[in-house]
């Protein structure tokens, strides 16, 4: 079983999910369910269906978020310190085109969110910068073309 490295805020939000999943969707969804019976026929009892659909999203989620949870790597981001950048890392940097300032936290697949600022360790701009200090650029190919940063900043934080 390969472990999955995340930071303990993605892991806390995983658990998060995972009882919010166990405690409050799964048995509302076993009340639709038996009030959906009461309706009658279940063949063309749409509001029966619905409700088995999302009892089985909600199933799958728990069993996903559980194996997640059971493989994850915790890594307490605020506890790790040096020059390089690794995972954790959060980077500020500099586009070298249009020289706008962006700040990325390096963190697992499953907590990334590019809008929050969040990219996965296995995403290109995170494999460009992982072993890299302040002062470096860093070329990054995306779907938009060969861009270029100069790291200004590694925090842990």
């Amino acid at each position: 079983m390969d472990k999955v490295p995340m930071t303990s805020q993605g892991y806390r939000a995983l658990d998060e999910d995972l009882k919010r999943l166990t405690t409050i969707e799964r048995p509302a969804v076993t009340v639709a369910i038996g009030e959906a019976r009461l309706h009658g026929d279940l063949k063309e009892n749409a509001e029966y269906h619905a409700a088995k659909d999302r009892q089985g999203w909600i199933e799958g989620q728990i069993v996903q978020i559980g194996d997640m949870i059971a493989r994850a790597q915790v890594i307490d981001v605020t506890k790790l310190s040096g020059s390089q950048i690794k995972f954790g890392a959060t980077v500020s940097m500099i586009d070298q085109d249009t020289e706008e300032p962006a700040r990325y936290q390096i963190v697992g697949e499953h907590e990334a969110d590019v809008k929050a600022g969040r990219v996965s360790i296995t995403s290109p701009i995170a494999r460009a910068m992982i072993g890299k200090e302040s002062g470096d650029l860093v070329e990054v190919t995306s779907p938009g073309g060969l861009k270029a940063y100069e790291i200004t900043k590694v925090e842990w934080i």
